[in-house]
C-alpha cells in the first residue's frame, strides 16, 4: 500500500500483517528492493535529475518496504517542521542508518534538506552518488577541530543557500543515548547562521546495526520505529540552554518508548 505522508500530520503505519515469507525473512526482503532502490537513484544521480523531489520520494519507497516486512512507524511533531518559515537544524540522536533513509520523507515535504555525514558515506559504491548529489557537509572523524571547521563552514553555506541540516552530534551510532557524548556542534551551527534549532528524537533499532557492514544489519519488524520533532528553539546567549532542553526532549521520549515497548 502507497504511504500517504501529509505535510501537517503526525504519521502512523496502518496494521496489516506482512506476508508468511516476508515476516520469515525480514531482512532478506527489505535488502532486496533496496538495493534495487539505491541502483536506480544512482542513476537519476549521475545524471543530475536526482533532486529534493526525488529523494523524498525514494525516501517514502524504503518506509513502504519496511512496512511490507511487518516494520511498523509512529511519527509524531510533523509540524513542527513547518513551523519554521525559513531553513533550520535537526538536531537528533543517531541510533541506525534508517535515519538517513527514512527522515527525507517528512523533512523533505517542506524543506530542501542535508545531513552532515561521515567520509565513507560518500565513497560507498553506488550509493555515493546518490548521497554527493545532495551536497552533504563531509567530516573526516579524524581530528575533532577539523570537523568542527569544516561544520561551521560548510554547514552555514548550505544554510545560507536555503538548505536545512541534519547533524546528529554523537561520535557514533548507538542504541544507548549518554548526553555527555552528545556535543553542542548543531547548536553551534544554528547560532552561526541565525536559524532554530528542531529536535530530533529516534528510536530506530528495527534497523539494527551490522556485524560485517554496520550500515546494513538485520531487520527486526517487532520493533516499533518511532520518531518525534520537538517544537524549534530560538539559540540564545551560548545555547547551553536550548542544548539541554535537546538533550531533555530526547531522552523524554526514549524513555516514554522504552517503557511503552516493555508492556
Amino acid at each position: 500500500m502507497p504511504v500517504q505522508l501529509s505535510c501537517d500530520d503526525d504519521y502512523e503505519s496502518p496494521q496489516q500483517p506482512a506476508a508468511p515469507l516476508r515476516k520469515m525473512f525480514p531482512s532478506f526482503f527489505f535488502y532486496l528492493p533496496m538495493f534495487g532502490l539505491v541502483w536506480s537513484s544512482s542513476r537519476l544521480a549521475r545524471r543530475g535529475e536526482f533532486d529534493n523531489t526525488a529523494w523524498t520520494a525514494s525516501s517514502k519507497r524504503i518506509i513502504e518496504m519496511l512496512e511490507a516486512v511487518g516494520a511498523r512507524l509512529r511519527i509524531e511533531g510533523v509540524n513542527n517542521i513547518a513551523a519554521v518559515p525559513g531553513p533550520c537544524v535537526f538536531i537528533g540522536n543517531h541510533m541506525s542508518t534508517l535515519e538517513t533513509f527514512v527522515l527525507p520523507s517528512f523533512i523533505g515535504l517542506h524543506k530542501r534538506v542535508t545531513f552532515v555525514v561521515k567520509k565513507s558515506l560518500v565513497e560507498y559504491p553506488v550509493f555515493r552518488h546518490i548521497m554527493t548529489s545532495r551536497n552533504p557537509v563531509v567530516v573526516e572523524r579524524v581530528n575533532p577541530r577539523e570537523d568542527f571547521k569544516v561544520v561551521m563552514e560548510e554547514g552555514a553555506r548550505r544554510i545560507e543557500s536555503g538548505i536545512s541540516i541534519v547533524v546528529f552530534p554523537q561520535t557514533t551510532r548507538t542504541v544507548d543515548f549518554t548526553p555527555s557524548q552528545f556535543n553542542t556542534i548543531g547548536i553551534k551551527l544554528a547560532k552561526r547562521a541565525g536559524v532554530p534549532v528542531v529536535p530530533v528524537a529516534l528510536k530506530t533499532d528495527a534497523w539494527r546495526n551490522g556485524r560485517m557492514f554496520k550500515d546494513f544489519g538485520p531487520i527486526v519488524p517487532s520493533k516499533t520505529i518511532h520518531i518525534a520533532f520537538g517544537e524549534p528553539l530560538n539559540v540564545e546567549g551560548s545555547g547551553q540552554e536550548q542544548h539541554t532542553r535537546v538533550i531533555a526532549f530526547i531522552e523524554e521520549k526514549l524513555r516514554a518508548w522504552t517503557q511503552e515497548e516493555a508492556i
